[in-house]
């Protein structure tokens, strides 16, 4: 017997658009995305000037996390591929996806979302009409489900009324949303308001043509190498699940010791100005792999939170005057709206919203419409929307049980209070998940979850290579709905991958050839040394 298909509008065309087109045809769903531009790779398609409604990246942006964790789970990002990508390699990777799959028929570009509204019969069928816009012409159509793929980086956190005297100020100020690269700037004295990866990225490309470059931080932040033990990408030796349960299981008093004895490593961030004011807080270690050496040669220059502003001039909070500046730009983040939703479906207050694991509204009386992007997790956010688009796609197909209302409301409570002790309240930490625990939540729903234990009796070398190496996204796809039978081997050549792209003149080393061998030697001497300190304590 034929059954019809339910119809998922998806809107936007980008990291998360494409993988929930995806998740959708895995699930013999029939999707339709509509794209208000005329390409697909949202964030990460570099345009020389600022478009209206979307994100809006410089030209020399280049990820922060490394291809094998933040490729999507079935199809890894090609071996020659640098291990961390300038944006037309990203670009072009999302072009190969798209084409493997057969993704692009489904997108209708240059096509506006002007709202998303229930309709009238929604408690009983869970729809919605979508009104779109292109060329002018508006049309409603019905859809069974909506995944709102729009991302989170294109309205700018433009706090000036934050700033006493801009308005005097004579030279010329921007966000970083707008600047595109280092031209224009030779010469000038330029003051970026900011410490986030964007701030410390311009600063430190300006630098090597504008006279001098003054950063200013309220709160200071961690800074590290996209590189960390033994040359190999950070979150390959960060997001690992024994590093995740130390983390979680250790009092927090030693993680925070732990990690600033960690940070501290490359340099003493107390010497370059840089500490975080409060280090009980937490805040995103940034990643950059210059800004040390260009302030410690003197082209850049730190500064504390600006007071006020002048005609010319900027005073800080430690009574200092930088005289001259040219260009100040305000890297202050972003803020997150959806404008083509109603406050009664979403509503965001102070940069914050009540989401159930992020995507779905609690107060829709059918889980027929998911967020999907919309979190910063210590690792990928492209393997994570990944997993969230599976899940949500199972959800509506009634595959994956979803909790009754009161469930729902009390598990959105319960992990706000756990939030706030882990991440504090500050603005960009509104949309903080842990990495591994938050997958691992979604993946144990639908069945994907790998049964470590259970390995460690069939397949114990895999065992050990999921719980001490890098949890990277094919973990996903070793068993349940979805599973690829290349798994296995893509998981366990992860550290040839790695050192292929990087051992270009071939030498010979000393060192274990296995990134497994030396995260499971490692890991076992902190394990023995966990284990002899509760021993001790009991």
């Amino acid at each position: 017997m034929n059954t019809i298909s339910m119809r998922v509008a998806v809107i936007g065309a980008g990291t998360s658009g494409l993988t929930s087109i995806k998740c959708c045809l895995d699930e013999d769903l029939e999707p339709t995305c509509f794209e208000r531009s005329e390409d697909i790779g949202g964030v990460w398609r570099f345009t020389k000037t600022v478009e209206d409604g979307r994100a809006s990246i410089y030209e020399s942006v280049v990820s922060n996390t490394s291809k094998e964790m933040m490729c999507y789970s079935d199809f890894p990002i090609p071996e020659n591929f640098p291990n961390f990508l300038h944006n037309t390699k990203m670009l072009q990777y999302y072009r190969m996806y798209a084409q493997k799959f057969d993704l692009v028929k489904h997108i209708q570009f240059k096509t506006l979302v002007r709202s998303v509204r229930k309709r009238p019969d929604f408690a009983s069928t869970g729809q919605w009409d979508i009104t779109t816009e292109k060329d002018g012409k508006q049309v409603t159509a019905t859809f069974d489900a909506v995944m709102v793929c729009s991302g989170h980086h294109s309205e700018p956190y433009y706090p000036l009324e934050s700033f006493p005297g801009i308005k005097k100020f004579r030279g010329k100020y921007l966000h970083s949303r707008d600047y595109k690269n280092f031209e224009g700037y030779k010469g000038k004295r330029v003051l970026i308001v900011g410490m986030g990866n964007s701030a410390t990225d311009i600063a430190v490309e300006l630098s090597r043509t504008a006279a001098q470059v003054f950063l200013s931080t309220r709160r200071g932040s961690w800074v590290m190498s996209r590189i960390l033990d033994k040359g190999y990408p950070w979150d390959i030796c960060f997001d690992t699940r024994l590093q995740n349960w130390l983390r979680n299981t250790l009092p927090s008093s030693i993680v925070m010791w732990m990690t600033e004895k960690k940070m501290n490593e490359w340099f003493d961030h107390a010497n370059f100005g840089l500490q975080p004011c409060d280090r009980t807080k937490f805040k995103e270690p940034l990643f950059n792999d210059e800004l040390p050496s260009r302030i410690t040669c003197g082209f850049v220059v730190v500064k504390p939170n600006v007071t006020e502003f002048t005609e010319n001039s900027v005073r800080f909070d430690d009574g200092t005057v930088e005289e001259n500046i040219d260009v100040i730009i305000f890297s202050t983040g972003y803020i997150y709206s959806f404008p083509i939703l109603d406050e009664c479906i979403i509503k965001v207050e102070g940069n914050k919203t009540n989401l159930y694991r992020n995507i779905f509204p609690p107060s829709l009386e059918k889980p027929t419409l998911g967020v999907i992007g919309l979190l910063q997790p210590l690792g990928p956010i492209m393997s994570a929307a990944e997993v969230q688009a599976r899940w949500v796609t199972r959800v509506f197909k009634g595959l994956c049980k979803f909790p009754p209302a009161n469930e729902v409301v009390d598990d959105i409570t319960k992990k706000r209070e756990s939030f706030i002790k882990r991440f504090g309240t500050e603005l960009d930490n509104s949309i903080r998940v842990d990495y591994i625990e938050y997958l691992d939540e979604l993946a144990s729903d639908m069945g994907v979850k790998p049964n470590i234990l259970g390995l460690f009796l069939t397949d114990p070398i895999l065992a050990l290579t999921l719980f001490f190496g890098p949890c990277t996204p094919a973990q996903y796809r070793l068993t349940g709905p979805g599973k690829w039978p290349q798994a296995r081997k893509q998981i366990m050549s992860t550290s040839d991958r790695i050192v292929k792209t990087t051992k270009t003149r071939v030498v010979k080393s000393h060192e274990p050839k296995s990134l497994s061998i030396t995260l499971v030697l490692g890991a076992l001497c902190v394990l023995a040394l966990l284990i002899a300190a509760v021993m001790y304590r009991y």
